[in-house]
């Protein structure tokens, strides 16, 4: 599995899975609604640690460097 992210796209992912689950334990978020949001931050961050997003591969997408 190759590499399709940046060092600013995975910052980017772990600040909004951050935002998400402080809105989910803040009360501001709740419900199914809030569930959701923290299903999306664990996405967030796991595609942030593994340096791959299987949604960029259908549309070429790569925001690493170029070699």
């Amino acid at each position: 599995m190759k590499t399709n992210m940046g060092i600013i796209d995975k910052a980017i992912r772990v600040v909004i899975a951050l935002v998400f689950i402080g809105l989910y334990f803040a009360d501001v978020v709740t419900g199914t609604f809030g569930i959701v949001l923290l299903v999306l931050a664990g996405v967030f961050i796991l595609t942030s640690l593994v340096s791959f997003c299987p949604l960029y591969l259908p549309f070429g997408i790569n925001t690493g460097k170029k070699k």
